[in-house]
């Protein structure tokens, strides 16, 4: 029996991809299986897994479908109760995936939970901001102005994803956003104060500097889970707080930069909140 299935997209990142399954075969005393999920990579991501890592489950689909649905097709084709995500730029310290399966025996009310991560950018160790501190426990009204939760650092029961269903596909970012406000709107998230994750940044193909307005996609997320009726009155009151101040300044922008399209739509969003 598979106890964890870890999921990692990539595109065309042979040699960080290399970096972050070595750092997964040096998982211990866990059963789990590796599904890497290439966004039709055209360098040699396919040989370079096929030569070094060949008991790894190689999945490929139409090209440039975007993380959100290679991350769901990963989900589709799990068999692990358990989900771990790797980014491909990211790796993982020994222990990362015993230390989180034992917490869950020890907390069976927890259903996920994520470990803390070491921030590297351009090679040097960083201190995230305060914004950035994650938390434990109950945690819708922090997830809202950005994410808290890492998707390299996280461990999802299966389960989960059929009440709350899998990544939204039509989004190009925030994705993950997207998913732990829905989350943590129903289930508390565990929070393992050791670090088990090298996060790196500062590389030319990050999401965030392909789409540099990232509050419209959290806004859209924030209509989303407001207009579908799983909050409580008090999430409700905080969720429309928090896209009513996006969408302040987000328009401000918007009019600043002469997208005046993009500023109506989201007046309009916000009007009907």
């Amino acid at each position: 029996m598979i106890d964890i299935s870890v999921i990692i997209p990539t595109y065309n990142r042979c040699d960080l991809v290399r970096r972050a399954l070595k750092s997964v075969v040096e998982q211990k005393d866990v059963v789990f299986e590796v599904l890497l999920i290439d966004d039709g990579s055209t360098d040699r991501t396919k040989s370079m897994v096929a030569a070094e890592f060949p008991s790894m489950t190689y999945l490929t689909f139409p090209p440039r479908q975007g993380p959100a649905a290679a991350r769901n097709r990963g989900i589709e084709n799990a068999q692990g109760e358990w989900i771990a995500f790797l980014d491909s730029d990211d790796e993982w310290l020994p222990g990362k995936l015993k230390t989180q399966l034992d917490f869950f025996t020890q907390h069976p009310e927890y259903k996920i939970g994520q470990t803390e991560e070491t921030w590297i950018r351009n090679g040097v160790r960083v201190n995230p901001m305060a914004k950035h501190k994650k938390y434990g426990g109950w945690i819708f009204d922090k997830c809202l102005p950005l994410c808290i939760i890492s998707p390299s650092a996280v461990m999802i029961h299966k389960e989960i994803f059929d009440t709350v269903g899998l990544f939204d596909e039509s989004l190009p970012a925030c994705e993950d956003y997207d998913l732990w406000l829905r989350i943590a709107a129903k289930y508390p998230v565990a929070l393992i104060e050791k670090s088990y994750v090298m996060k790196y940044g500062g590389h030319e193909d990050q999401r965030s500097r392909e789409f540099p307005a990232m509050d419209r996609f959290r806004i859209y997320a924030l209509r989303k889970i407001i207009q579908s009726g799983v909050l409580n009155n008090e999430q409700l009151t905080q969720a429309k707080e928090e896209m009513k101040k996006k969408s302040t300044i987000f328009i401000q922008g918007a009019k600043k930069h002469g997208n005046l399209k993009e500023a109506e739509e989201i007046s309009q969003w916000m009007a009907k909140i």
